[in-house]
């Protein structure tokens, strides 16, 4: 189970592994894959064979070495590469599930958390399921009480992800719909419960009423869109019903750290000695002086040579109150 519900239940990170758990093989950092284990079953890939068999019993976590013959130390299979079996995730999992649409990744899933200000208990309801990537993010966030509420107006797509959620022990948390939520808005039976709604719409603006009514008070909205213009139009039906509109562009920049050889300060020095400018002294160095000109091991970081670029803009809104001395809450108006 990806989230666990009881607090009396380990975290799937702290068990062994069983016949019928997900796991997730983590071959390197740019080579990891979903895998359901099965008594029978078998992963072949660039680092040889690897039989389910062996798995069962061991913690996630584990590093299992390839098939083969035995030889090598410490239990070691000779001539094997090995993987590592890691617990499932949202955040694994937005790295190894199938891709039905164009999903939302990690640094955009933690600003949505964040400024949906989500917390156990909440409840939220999300139109355009997709992949289901930023869903079980959502489900973690207000678990173990809370619900999130996800509607697609593809049948198929909608099929998959509640499969997927299956799978991972969410469906407790999620509940899958069909709807078009753009021609036909939200349930009324959701009207004033939701504390958070999320929107992955090509035509968000359509919806924007809808989730105003969804909404309880002071409630927050999120809109994700590709596009500026898209950002524009949607921003200019929020006005109406909503105040505090934000909109944010996350562009990650990321370091990789490797260890690598630097020059000592004191052969730098040496170097620069003879391209010295015009009219400075020389430094004298007794005869029996020597230049350092020794290497040092260190750790070095430095941007990445390539980065994910523009994803989508964010935008974020909360509910607005008017005539909040009646009680009486402002009414979206319908486009």
């Amino acid at each position: 189970m990806m989230v666990p519900l009881d607090p009396c239940n380990k975290p799937t990170s702290q068990r062994r592994i069983t016949e019928g758990d997900t796991v997730v093989v983590y071959e390197r950092h740019d080579s990891m894959r979903a895998v359901t284990v099965s008594a029978a079953g078998v992963l072949q890939n660039r680092f040889g064979v690897f039989r389910h068999a062996d798995w069962l019993g061991r913690h996630f976590g584990s590093k299992v070495f390839s098939s083969g013959g035995v030889g090598g130390k410490g239990g070691r299979k000779a001539g094997g590469g090995f993987v590592h079996l890691l617990a499932p995730t949202p955040e694994l999992w937005t790295l190894v599930l199938s891709h039905r649409t164009q999903i939302l990744y990690i640094a955009d899933i933690s600003l949505v958390v964040a400024y949906l200000e989500l917390v156990p208990g909440c409840v939220l309801l999300e139109s355009g399921t997709g992949s289901g990537s930023l869903t079980t993010s959502l489900a973690r966030a207000v678990a173990p009480h809370g619900r999130v509420y996800t509607f697609d107006f593809h049948d198929q797509r909608a099929d998959s992800a509640r499969e997927d959620f299956e799978k991972n022990g969410l469906s407790s948390l999620i509940t899958v719909a069909v709807r078009d939520i753009q021609g036909e808005g939200f349930p009324d039976e959701y009207s004033g419960a939701a504390d958070a709604v999320f929107l992955d719409l090509p035509q968000p603006w359509l919806a924007i009423p809808s989730a105003g009514t969804m909404l309880r008070q002071d409630g927050v909205l999120c809109s994700f869109s590709p596009c500026i213009e898209q950002v524009q139009r949607a921003c200019e039906t929020m006005r109406s019903c909503f105040t505090d509109i934000r909109t944010f562009e996350i562009l990650l920049r990321t370091y990789e750290v490797h260890e690598g050889a630097l020059k000592s300060a004191t052969a730098n020095e040496a170097s620069s000695e003879g391209s010295s400018l015009p009219g400075k002294k020389r430094k004298i160095r007794s005869a029996g002086e020597a230049l350092d000109s020794s290497q040092t091991s260190s750790v070095i970081a430095r941007p990445c040579s390539t980065a994910r670029g523009h994803t989508g803009y964010l935008t974020f809104a909360r509910k607005s109150v008017h005539g909040s001395q009646t009680g009486a809450a402002e009414v979206c108006p319908t486009s």
